[in-house]
């Protein structure tokens, strides 16, 4: 029968595919398999038979699929060949397997090879399949359209059936290799091989092979300019005028063979004279900066400034200085979907030959394309998707997206966040009279420039995304490509699809359809808050991993999910678990079949444990990175199990019993560890109170032991723990974490307290679920919320507290509020939505005033609200910050007045019975109803263009008056702003000037910022999306 099966699908796929020419034979293999399905278990069930199909082409896979899926049927007489034997196969496995050459060597079902039969020639398959194109039409045998594993992405695919994981080193078997000469070389590595796939053994991530190789990073970044007309540059028809590159290496080894010194090319000589120095500490220093520009530019410190008459010429000379750097990462901030897709389409405009051939291979063009990724935990996202084989491109604007929760994305609000730093104070206004004046104006660009591809490595560094990303990486053996361009089922899918291939299961092929997006379920148990303001010790309990654990303990996975045709059959409570769902579900028990599911969290949790205790013993820096980037993946991917099989939107592999089982025994949990805990911890077993449990959500009880002091309330909690924990099934442990003191609870999932996690001093303020915490929500809610939380909990202080709400209360109805306390940022999903919402009403409106520096879906947007008429709804009142300012609008108070009334009414609630006092009264009746003018904000953004020299407001030119006077002085002055007070030079040799070529100095250029942190912060939150880049249409830099 498999032959028969291989030649329907030859013939099928010659007539239907028939545009792949060079392929006479397209189905390489069938052979039968004894394989288990993953989902279900049926009492008595053994391996039933399998066809694996192998395809020439992965994108084969997909027609063959379908094809199956309707319905494939075989004449009975052909059926009944002596081959046969898989007549009794009970569905169909379609798989487009990797190593297709091992397919002459595959055994059949019963482990012999395939008895009187010989490999056929590939002439002799394609006229038998030319023969089977048109069958008789007498009885014929339907196989089962059911589909295995033929989703799966090839490259998965591969790296699954090889056991390779991603980021891992490779060990080629000696002599089984043939070195290419460079006439022959595809890429421009430095040694290419030719290998079979079977003589490369990937080496496990421990020891010397857990650190990793010296990856070259290039970050870059482009400034452009409007010639003519307002607006925002548009690659069609706008010069790039300066392309900064730096270049850095994760690790440097002392010895790295690499570019001559003898290369004519400047840049490039740099890059090689710095390989060869021993760096310490991975991405400390640059190998090279250099900066390309459009005219003469004057000399910056510390880097290689190259300029062009002709942008053709530098454009040409940029992406060949890329190929001799031969980067493994390209680096930025939005460099994707702007600095790149503008550098591709500007150099198809000019017709720059081979600018676009940007990646490893040489022969192979980036190419651009639009795409659009959605996800639960990521929301919405447009972008660009352009092709560099070879080099991973490490948008930190993306990655600080997927990891962070913040106000604002722009490189100016991520820099302040995390590195204390800034950008260059240079404003888009200022670029084209800059760049339309002399070399010393143009080289005030190529340092904002500069700086603006040296802020991403900074982030990279401090944030460590390349150890962070690599690790999860190899423990999810995904493509670590798959990480940064896919949501978060693919790792787990990497994850069951290596451990069914150990344990013989096949995955099968969930179809989706639209009625999917509206199942639901019960999620996890939120006891009723018992509110108040608690100025006792309150204990926290919370379980170890709960939803892992529970998986493990009661062995819940697809595979011992009893099907519901052999229920009834399956009653015995030593070999199954049955739920307390509607309906009941039945689980085997582990004695009976081991779940996968259960097999995966079990080895993370051991693996992450593992690497704890490594990491702690680590002796040198990166070891102790890469280890703790491996122990947060571990713990990543444990957690997000669950997950997986409760997604039923897009989901891989949903499945609800599995998730609604997992949630109800969390829900019995919690509601068990209330009982057990009040029961215990009462005055009739000899306790001097009775205990309370006041509170419960999801893996967490909150305790009210009794007035005690706030080391006897950490001790009764670890009594409470260690008792309840053996009550429960191994591994599932309940553990002391922290006491609360004083606590304010004000509902479901809200609630705030002191944290202690030793009785001496308190940890910090934690809150959960209120307006300190929620991006959502202006400054002045933020502020406001926390300072009142702070005076009440640390303080102690409920008065005062009360008297700083009235006196900005009052402040506020006077108009005495900073704008940029007033500011809402929302993240912009999508344009179309049912409801007319504010900040989406704003971004049409900024669309028509300029459809550059307009928000793209997946951005935040900014606003305030304006007064506006009687009756005027609110999303007519939106508007941008800046825009606001610059035309002197009257903010609406009343507006913000309702805004912060919601959220400290709710705090309030638990110390005084009629919070909303402190919202009327006297210190409300005085009123100003006025533009604001108050505060640094609205003094930093003014609508004028400043002197480059004295940062005077002037109305054109890139010099006032008197610096005009004194142009040569004040470009020539050390301490001037072109000579080093944005950028300072390191540098052994003191006596260097700063005006010489920086290109052969050894040096760091070290951020120094010119403008106070404070106004800094300011101006970021006001506009984060327009003001930090309005060089970048749509680029939130």
């Amino acid at each position: 029968m498999r032959v028969c099966v291989f030649f329907r699908l030859q013939a099928w796929l010659l007539k239907t595919q028939a545009s792949a020419k060079a392929y006479d034979v397209r189905c390489l293999d069938v052979r039968m398999e004894k394989k288990e399905s993953l989902m279900y278990y049926t009492p008595g069930q053994t391996p039933s038979l399998f066809f694996r199909i192998t395809l020439a082409l992965p994108n084969w896979v997909a027609p063959t699929r379908t094809l199956i899926e309707r319905g494939i049927s075989i004449e009975a007489s052909l059926a009944a060949t002596p081959s046969s034997e898989a007549g009794g196969a009970n569905c169909t496995a379609a798989q487009n397997d990797a190593p297709a050459a091992e397919a002459a060597d595959w055994p059949d079902a019963d482990g012999d090879a395939a008895a009187g039969e010989e490999a056929a020639s590939d002439a002799q398959l394609l006229e038998a399949a030319k023969a089977l194109s048109d069958v008789g039409s007498g009885a014929k045998v339907a196989l089962p359209p059911a589909t295995f594993e033929s989703n799966v992405p090839f490259v998965l695919r591969y790296l699954v059936d090889t056991k390779t994981t991603g980021c891992s080193w490779l060990l080629g078997r000696g002599g089984a290799y043939v070195v290419r000469p460079a006439s022959l070389q595809e890429t421009s590595a430095q040694l290419e091989l030719d290998i079979h796939y079977a003589d490369l053994l990937p080496l496990p991530p421990a020891e010397r092979w857990q650190k990793l190789p010296p990856l070259r990073i290039l970050s870059f970044d482009i400034e452009c300019v409007k010639l003519k007309g307002e607006g925002f540059p548009e690659a069609e028809t706008d010069p790039v005028i300066q392309i900064s590159s730096i270049v850095m290496l994760q690790s440097v080894p002392a010895d790295l063979p690499g570019l001559s010194e003898t290369d004519t090319n400047a840049a490039t000589a740099s890059v090689a004279k710095a390989r060869k120095k021993r760096l310490s500490g991975g991405l400390e220093r640059p190998l090279c900066r250099v900066l390309f520009a459009l005219k003469e530019c004057a000399s910056i410190a510390g880097s290689v400034v190259l300029w062009f008459d002709d942008e053709k010429e530098m454009l040409a000379k940029w992406a060949e200085f890329v190929r001799q750097v031969d980067p493994d990462f390209l680096s930025g901030y939005n460099c994707v979907n702007f600095d790149l897709n503008y550098l591709i389409t500007r150099a198809a405009t000019l017709k720059v030959v081979g600018f676009n051939r940007l990646s490893k291979l040489k022969s192979l063009e980036s190419k651009i394309r639009d795409s659009s990724f959605s996800s639960r935990a990521l929301g919405t996202h447009e972008g660009k998707d352009i092709a560099t084989e070879g080099r991973i491109q490490f948008d930190l604007l993306e990655l600080v997206r997927r990891d962070y929760k913040l106000k604002s994305y722009s490189l100016n609000f991520v820099s302040f966040e995390f590195l204390k730093e800034q950008k260059e104070d240079v404003h888009y206004n200022m670029i084209g009279d800059l760049f339309r004046g002399c070399p010393s104006s143009r080289r005030r660009i190529g340092v904002y420039c500069l700086k603006d591809a040296y802020l991403p490595l900074r982030l990279l560094k401090e944030l460590l995304f390349l150890y962070n990303y690599v690790e999860m990486s190899r423990v999810t053996g995904t493509p670590l490509n798959f990480l940064l361009t896919r949501g978060q089922q693919i790792k787990v899918t990497a994850q069951l699809l290596r451990k069914c291939k150990e344990l013989n299961y096949v995955v099968p092929v969930v179809k989706r359809t639209g009625g999917d997006n509206s199942v639901q379920y019960e999620g996890a148990t939120v006891l009723e808050p018992r509110k108040g303001f608690y100025d006792k010790p309150i204990a926290t309990l919370d379980f170890a991993s709960l939803y892992p654990s529970i998986m493990i303990a009661h062995n819940i996975c697809y595979s011992t999910l009893v099907a519901s045709s052999a229920a009834h059959t399956m009653n015995n409570p030593d070999d199954v678990t049955v739920t307390t769902t509607s309906p009941p579900h039945k689980f085997v028990k582990k004695h009976i079949r081991r779940g996968v599911l259960p097999m995966i969290v079990e080895e993370l949790i051991a693996a992450r444990k593992a690497a704890r205790k490594e990491m702690a013993a680590a002796k040198d820096e990166m070891t102790r990175q890469v280890l703790n980037g491996r122990q947060l993946a571990l713990k990543i991917s444990a957690n997000s199990v669950y997950g997986y099989t409760g997604t039923t939107t897009g989901g891989q592999l949903p499945c609800l019993e599995v998730a609604t089982t997992i949630t109800c025994f969390g829900r019995d949990m919690i509601d068990f560890t209330r009982r057990e805990v009040e029961k215990m911890f009462c005055r009739d077993n000899q306790h001097a109170c009775n205990a309370t449990v006041i509170y419960g959500d999801t893996d967490s009880v909150m305790v009210d032991f009794g007035d005690f002091s706030i080391a006897e309330a950490m001790k009764l909690g670890e009594e409470a723990a260690q008792a309840l924990s053996e009550k429960f099934v191994k591994p599932i442990r309940l553990e002391f974490e922290k006491v609360y003191c004083p606590f304010l609870l004000m509902n479901k999932k809200r609630y705030a307290g002191l944290l202690y996690t030793r009785p001496e001093k308190y940890d910090k303020i934690d809150s959960k679920g209120i307006e300190t915490v929620r991006r959502d929500f202006s400054l002045l809610v933020q502020t406001m919320a926390d300072t009142v939380l702070r005076k009440m909990l640390i303080d102690k202080d409920v008065e005062a507290a009360k008297e700083y709400t009235r006196r900005k209360v009052a402040e506020l109805l006077q108009n005495k509020i900073d704008l940029s306390l007033l500011v809402q940022t929302k993240s912009l999903g999508k344009m179309d939505y049912d409801t007319r919402l504010p900040h989406v009403e704003l971004a049409k409106k900024l669309r028509k005033r300029d459809a550059g520096t307009a928000p793209s879906v997946g951005d935040r947007v900014s606003y305030v609200v304006i007064q506006g008429a009687k009756g005027q709804a609110q999303y007519e009142r939106a508007e941008d910050p800046l825009y606001v300012l610059e035309n002197n609008l009257p903010i609406d108070t009343q507006h913000y007045l309702e805004g912060i009334k919601k959220p400290l009414c709710r705090i309030f609630e638990g110390v005084m019975s009629n919070p909303e006092s402190l919202f009327s009264g006297s210190h409300t009746m005085k009123r100003t109803v006025s533009i604001s003018t108050q505060g640094a904000l609205s003094k930093f953004v003014q609508r004028g263009v400043q002197c480059v020299g004295c940062r005077s407001v002037i109305r054109e030119g890139a010099l006032c008056r008197r610096c005009q006077e004194n142009e040569a002085e004040c470009v020539s002055c050390p301490s001037g702003p072109f000579c080093g007070s944005a950028w300072r030079l390191t540098c052994a040799d003191r006596g260097e000037q700063d005006g010489g070529d920086g290109g052969e100095r050894e040096g760091t250029l070290r951020p120094v910022d010119r403008m106070p942190a404070v106004r800094n912060s300011a101006r970021a939150s006001l506009s984060p999306e327009k003001n930090e880049n309005s060089l970048h249409p749509n680029k939130p830099e």
